[in-house]
Order: structure tokens, then sequence, then C-alpha cells
């Protein structure tokens, strides 16, 4: 969906790498096949997972002569690093000079799965975050307010390698500390914030209650948020209390970090780095190529990093290609903004539903804010679905009609879009509690 700036705004467009983002295609394309092939080269040689893969379909690295011969390489799967728990996928020893930093998942369901950088790749992954600095109309003389976590998560240092390369002036706050995080921001003059959605809104309510007016107040223009869903509704929240233009960024610790692809102002659609990247959408069941505009699983191949590189990784996460141009300038193609993941899914009475349809759902009633959370549990051998979502401050709770008919218009809508029976709870503001970094929108107490 487009910002709200309409054709006759000024807007300075800007690019880090013009001469990346706006290449030719078959330019694009040719600098593609060259990495590709390079990329195969160095995981037939330094990693025997690939070279089993490879050997169990037939093919060697000389058989990559395509784009198109992609399709016949072996896929890889979070389980597949697991497995190769802790560097059995890097194609560099971890102990060689030239790996520079490890990164890793938490591993809460398993073992970590573990990545590594050498000076290039980190070098690119600044670009590709500084690219997203820019889309969102900073620059070299932004001051960027890193409040991701810093640490084994990818994105606190993802978006201070981005600060990095763009030359901005950094603001390394990670999560936490909030209203700390909206004084320096002010006194500072942050103008761009780089934050999970929920955390944003939570700053943006923060400094509400601080008494401040951000969008009026302060010099905070743009916001670069990820690693979370963020619906159309929790966006225009976000982009009126703080008075900015948030850009939806997209990534994973496991094909790199935050700067994979990234929303340029326009809001339409999230710019792939297709210099380093190839992105496939593939029917989840056939894993055959899905056609552009049509929904898949989204698969990865990494072009250009040399120590942990990663054919066909299959991030499980739902999205498409968008047909046509953006009219940005920007010729990389567009994947839309995750509409979900397969191992996010919820099956309630036999019905697959994303966490994110509810959010899309919530966001068409005024009387609502963007916090809610889902409990699942069971009564007897059917699920019970409850849904708590918060009210705008106004609303008045002392007209139980007014309460009992919200309730029942949400969970008529509920119904209709999702096609399953949900008890709907309005709650007062503040009773859900805030997360500083990702939002527990779910919480399953059903027994497997």
């Amino acid at each position: 969906m487009e910002a709200q700036r309409t054709d006759t705004d000024v807007w300075e467009e800007k690019f880090f790498q013009p001469e990346i983002e706006k290449m030719a295609r078959a330019d694009l394309e040719a600098l593609q096949l060259e990495r590709l092939k390079t990329t195969v080269a160095r995981c037939w040689e330094a990693i025997p997972f690939y070279r089993r893969a490879f050997d169990e379909r037939g093919i060697r690295p000389s058989d990559v002569t395509r784009l198109e011969d992609l399709r016949r390489l072996p896929f890889t799967t979070k389980q597949d690093m697991r497995e190769a728990y802790p560097f059995d996928l890097f194609a560099i020893p971890v102990d060689d000079e030239r790996v520079q930093r490890l990164h890793a998942s938490s591993g809460t369901t398993g073992n970590a799965t573990v990545v590594g950088y050498t000076q290039n790749d980190i070098d690119v992954w600044g670009d590709t975050f500084a690219r997203a600095i820019a889309q969102v109309g900073g620059d070299a003389h932004s001051v960027l307010q890193v409040s991701y976590g810093y640490g084994l998560f990818t994105g606190g240092l993802g978006a201070h390698e981005g600060g990095i390369r763009m030359h901005s002036t950094i603001l390394p706050m990670s999560s936490g500390n909030t209203k700390r995080q909206v004084q320096m921001m002010k006194d500072f003059g942050v103008d761009i914030l780089a934050c999970t959605p929920s955390y944003a809104l939570l700053i943006a309510d923060t400094a509400l209650e601080m008494g401040y007016h951000p969008a009026t107040e302060f010099r905070i223009s743009g916001a670069i948020c990820g690693a979370e869903p963020c619906s159309e509704g929790m966006r225009r929240e976000i982009e009126e209390k703080l008075g900015v233009t948030l850009v939806d960024i997209y990534g994973l610790s496991e094909v790199m970090g935050p700067g994979v692809s990234c929303e340029c102002h326009y809001q339409d659609g999230l710019h792939v780095a297709e210099d380093h990247f190839i992105i496939e959408i593939l029917d989840p069941d056939t894993l055959e190529p899905m056609p552009d505009g049509e929904y898949g699983e989204v698969v990865f191949t990494t072009l250009s990093k040399e120590c942990s590189p990663l054919i066909r990784y299959r991030t499980r996460d739902i999205s498409r290609i968008l047909p046509g141009t953006c009219r940005c300038g920007r010729t990389l193609r567009r994947m839309d903004r995750v509409s979900g993941r397969t191992d996010d899914m919820l099956i309630i009475r036999g019905v697959n539903v994303f966490p994110s349809q509810f959010q899309e759902v919530l966001a068409s009633f005024e009387e609502v804010t963007s916090y809610y959370q889902i409990i699942l549990s069971s009564q007897g051998p059917l699920d019970h679905v409850l849904l708590k979502v918060e009210t705008v401050p106004e609303f008045d709770f002392d007209e139980i009609r007014r309460i009992e008919d919200l309730q029942r218009r949400i969970n008529s809508e509920l119904k209709s879009n999702l096609q399953v029976s949900v008890e709907v709870r309005v709650v007062e503001p503040k009773s859900i509690e805030r997360s500083e970094g990702k939002a527990k929108r779910v919480v399953d107490l059903r027994s497997n």
C-alpha cells in the first residue's frame, strides 16, 4: 500500500548505490550468473554437505551455465543448518583470520543456526542496509537511532553497519529503557529510527505519555522496521504518532540479516538486493516456481557470501514477486511484504490461519489499537481462540452495550475473513504486556 504522500508532494529520491539499484535487467542478470557460478564452486570445493547434495543430483559446478540452472540445485533447510552446528556449513574455517564475526539464532528449539562473516560479508551487509537508509530519505547527515537489540540477533549490528557505510551519525541505543530512548531521540535530533514495529509503537506511545508530540516537536522523519509482521493499520498508527514514513525491511540471519530487501518511500513492495541474492517463489508443496503475483514460499541463494554461502535456502516465509516496476526508478525486483510463515501458521479446527490475518482485520476498527494477543487453548477435543485487543484511550468502558457491540462486530469480521470462531475480548489500554523487541502475539496453551 502506498504511503500517505501524494504525487504532488516533493520527495528527493535518494540512492546509496544507483549504479546497482538502477542497473539494466540484462546487466543485472549477467552479474547474478557470474556470482552464482562463483558461489556454486565455493560450496562444492569447501563444504562437504553441498558436495554430497550435488553428487546425489548428479551435478557439477560446471553444469551451471544459465540462471535457469539454479532450479537443478539442491535446497538447504534450517534443519540442515542445525545438523551442521556449529561450523560445518562454513566455506572458511572459523579460526581463519578472514572470519571476523559470528551470529546465531537462539537455538531454543534445537541447535542454533550459526553464520559467519568475513569483512567483505560485513561490508555487503552494511551496503544493503545503507540502501534502506536512503530509501527512507536518510543520508550522511542523518542521525540514526538503532533500537534493535545488539548481540547474536542480527538486527542491531546490521543497522549499525548500514549507518557506518552511509556515514550517518549512529546512536546505538539497543532496546530497553524506553523513556531514555525518547529523550535522546528528541535531544540528539534523531531523524531515522531502526527497530521492530511493535517497539516503534511503544516508543511513540511513551513519547506521548511524557508530554511530547514527536510528529511536530521531533526531527524524526523515517523509520526502518522489521523482524516481525506489521499491518497497514499498525504502520499508519506509528506514522501518525511519530510523524514518519515507515518502511518495512526484510532479512534473516541465516541469509545475512536485515537488508535482504526493503521498501522505498512508495511502500509498494520491498526491493530485493538482487546483486547479492537470487529470490525464488516456490509452491511449498511441489517446490515448483510460482508466477509473478502468486504467493509461495520464499527461497534465497546468496551470491556474495564468503564465509557461509547458502544455496536455495527455504525461508518458510510466504510472499510473492510483484510484477512491474516501481515509480522510484529502482529496477530491482520487489517482493511483497511477508504474509506469514509456514512454520508460524496456526491450525485452528482444521483451518490454516496466520497471525497477520488478525492484524489486518483489526486495522479496520477505529475503536481498537494495534496491541493484541491471541491465546489458544483446548476445550475438550476442540480448539478455543481468545483474542485480546486493546481499545483506544477515548473508548468508554462504562458503556457495556458498546463493549459488547464492538466485540460482536470484530468477531463477525474475523469469522467472515478467517472462517474460524473467535472469542473476542476488548481490554483497556495498557492491559497487554509491552515488548521492547518482538511482540509476543501468540500464546499456545494447547496440549500436543
